[in-house]
């Protein structure tokens, strides 16, 4: 379980790239992609999760440094990841294929979004900034 205390981690090897970045992405073919593309950034370590039980999980064994949020699941949205997320002040992006009419909650109404498909520069933006 998260303690409480835990914030965003240092990046170990002091470049501007976080070390290990969760992706939760419900489509194989996007999820493979972006991995592929952060590993080519620098990324060291890439794990991907289709579910919010399963993100909830992997989030409470190892908080990542930085994460992608696919917004639309398979039958479920992802702002409890946000949620447990931002409690911890872990940086995240959100990802979405609808748009601007995709609905956000207010609390994450100013957190960065990449509309599906992004551009590499846009990817690498949102992980070299943190989404800031």
């Amino acid at each position: 379980m998260l303690q409480d205390s835990i914030m965003a981690p240092a990046l170990s090897d002091g470049s501007d790239c976080p070390a290990d970045v969760l992706i939760v992405e419900d489509d194989p073919i996007i999820a493979i992609d972006f991995e592929d593309r952060l590993l080519g950034f620098g990324v060291k370590s890439v794990r991907t999760v289709g579910s919010v039980a399963q993100a909830l999980e992997a989030i409470a064994k190892r908080p990542p440094d930085f994460a992608l949020l696919d917004v639309e699941l398979i039958r479920e949205k992802s702002f409890a990841i946000a949620d447990r997320l931002a409690t911890f002040r872990i940086p995240f992006v959100f990802v979405t294929g609808y748009g601007a009419e995709t609905s956000i909650p207010a609390q994450f109404g100013a957190r960065p979004r990449l509309q599906k498909p992004c551009s590499s520069d846009a990817l690498e933006a949102a992980l070299r900034t943190r989404g800031t």
